[in-house]
């Protein structure tokens, strides 16, 4: 990895600090810009962040992403090498309630980041993208060759918008772009409003925990520190311009730009009654359940087609759920004293 300073957005949000973390524990100096905004409890994100202070390497700066002046500043104020952009607003269900947020922090924001990257020629851009995008989509496992074009909700669809803005950058100005879609990232300094978080809460607490689709809902859950290693090595691993195939046709991961996509999740889907099953084992106390209809914008299963990433970087997350579910509830217990 390079030597200059490692961009990082959203560094006090989950995925975020974890790499940061990360990045400092092997020498890396690394800036972060975080808005801090109350989608949930900033409180957490302020916790995260006090960790990441006791870090000489590291500086901060709170703005928006959306305010284009003040991204300018931190360019200009730094040389980066890899820039790695995580700041979102996430959410499939808060886009129903409040779409505008999308609007300014996927779209208005990521295209802030992308100016910085093209007029300060940073060496590679490796952005979030979402599991998102395969929306309407069903077949398993989801593959990044696969068509992404039917998205069901409008975050789906702002993620979707931030592979092609960043694909048309890196064919514009030749600058390496690599876009990774997340599946359901859970662990110790979890975000708040995910479903891991909120049952656990719930559990400890005696209130319900609400399951959608009556029960019968599977997800890709893919343990943050599986994940931090994934990033540091796609960080690595810049891509290159190609020659466009014989037939004309590209690919939906590659591009003759220098671009590509990959799946970050632990290509097993795991029955969501079967992660409240661990949390009651782990917290000592049995869940109250309600089961309801499956919520718009929602989709039953994701499992993630990980061999592009394997082949390219050597690794797939593997975490069990048992050892996730494990470390997540014993720094649940600590963060929250219970």
């Amino acid at each position: 990895m390079s030597q200059d300073a490692v961009l990082i957005t959203g560094a006090a949000g989950f995925i975020g600090f974890a790499l940061a973390r990360r990045l400092l524990e092997r020498g890396h100096s690394v800036v972060g810009i975080d808005s801090i905004n109350d989608y949930y409890d900033p409180a957490i994100k302020k916790a995260r962040l006090a960790v990441l202070d006791g870090s000489d390497n590291f500086t901060f700066h709170k703005i928006d992403l959306a305010e284009r002046r003040d991204v300018e500043n931190v360019f200009r104020g730094c040389k980066f090498g890899p820039v790695v952009h995580l700041a979102a607003q996430a959410g499939v269900r808060y886009s129903l309630q409040n779409p505008y947020a999308y609007l300014d922090a996927n779209l208005a924001g990521f295209l802030n980041i992308l100016e910085g990257c093209r007029h300060r020629r940073t060496g590679h851009l490796v952005f979030a993208s979402s599991s998102s995008v395969y929306g309407a989509n069903t077949h398993l496992p989801f593959s990044v060759h696969d068509n992404v074009d039917h998205p069901i909700s409008l975050y789906a669809a702002t993620k979707k918008a931030n592979e092609l803005m960043a694909h048309a950058y890196s064919h514009l100005y030749g600058l390496p772009m690599t876009g990774l879609r997340f599946f359901t990232v859970y662990g110790p300094w979890g975000r708040p409003d995910m479903a891991m978080y909120i049952f656990a809460r719930a559990i400890a607490e005696g209130q319900p925990i609400k399951l959608f689709n009556h029960g019968h809902m599977r997800r890709d859950f893919t343990y943050v520190d599986d994940v931090v290693e994934a990033v540091e090595r796609v960080i690595d691993k810049i891509p290159a311009r190609a020659e466009a195939p014989p037939s004309g046709r590209l690919d939906p991961a590659t591009s003759t730009a220098p671009w590509r996509i990959y799946n970050i999740g632990n290509n097993r889907a795991v029955e969501v009654p079967r992660v409240v099953e661990l949390l009651e084992q782990e917290l000592g106390r049995k869940a109250k359940i309600e089961f309801l209809p499956m919520q718009p914008g929602d989709v039953p299963e994701t499992r993630a087609d990980v061999d592009d990433l394997m082949r390219d970087v050597g690794f797939r997350p593997a975490t069990p759920i048992e050892d996730g579910v494990r470390n997540f509830v014993a720094w649940f217990r600590q963060y929250h004293g219970c």
